[in-house]
């Protein structure tokens, strides 16, 4: 039990100076004095700075598929569900990139790159593996393959605004363009597969 006790503080402190600093501005140092604990104590349980980055950024997916899945009982029309899903998966994309990572690390770190690709495969695979075991009536086999299109189109479109963006603000900007002007366009070819 004392383990999962210092596994916790080290991802809290990383954490709180990830949201602080961001990911590239934050030192194992910084993270290990924030814990109270010894550098070398962080990497008994992380293998280095990006496995504690992945492991809190896992348990805060996790947490909030879970939130996302289970809020979308009451959609009206199967168009409007996948909208609202593309989005609510949007934004939980751009807080992870905001809150726990940084832009300008993103844009300036070839590292961040494929970094954010596995985790955006990674959320794509909980995504379709937790609507697969849903009940009722969307759970049908095509649903999922026009979730998983929607989601692999969605994901291209907006990791390329975060890594072509040259401002926080020109990020936002793009994300409420793809809201208004893309996203209905790649819901209808969805529904129409």
């Amino acid at each position: 039990m004392e383990a999962d006790k210092i596994k916790e503080s080290i991802k809290r402190a990383a954490q709180e100076l990830f949201r602080k600093f961001g990911y590239h501005k934050t030192s194992v140092n910084e993270i290990a004095k924030k814990a109270k604990i010894a550098k070398a104590t962080i990497y008994k349980y992380f293998e280095s700075k990006e496995d504690v980055l992945h492991s809190l950024l896992m348990d805060y997916i996790k947490v909030s598929v879970h939130d996302l899945i289970n809020s979308n009982t009451a959609e009206e029309d199967e168009e409007q569900h996948l909208n609202t899903l593309i989005m609510k998966t949007c934004r939980l994309s751009y807080t992870v990139c905001n809150e726990f990572i940084g832009w300008d690390f993103i844009r300036e770190s070839t590292n961040s790159q494929d970094f954010l690709k596995n985790l955006s495969n990674e959320l794509e695979e909980m995504l379709v593996s937790a609507f697969s075991q849903l009940s009722g009536i969307r759970k049908h086999e095509t649903y999922l393959q026009r979730l998983r299109f929607l989601i692999k189109c969605s994901k291209s479109i907006v990791f390329s605004f975060a890594f072509t963006s040259v401002s926080d603000s020109d990020v936002r900007k793009n994300f409420v363009s793809f809201q208004k002007e893309i996203l209905p366009y790649l819901v209808k070819a969805a529904i129409t597969i």
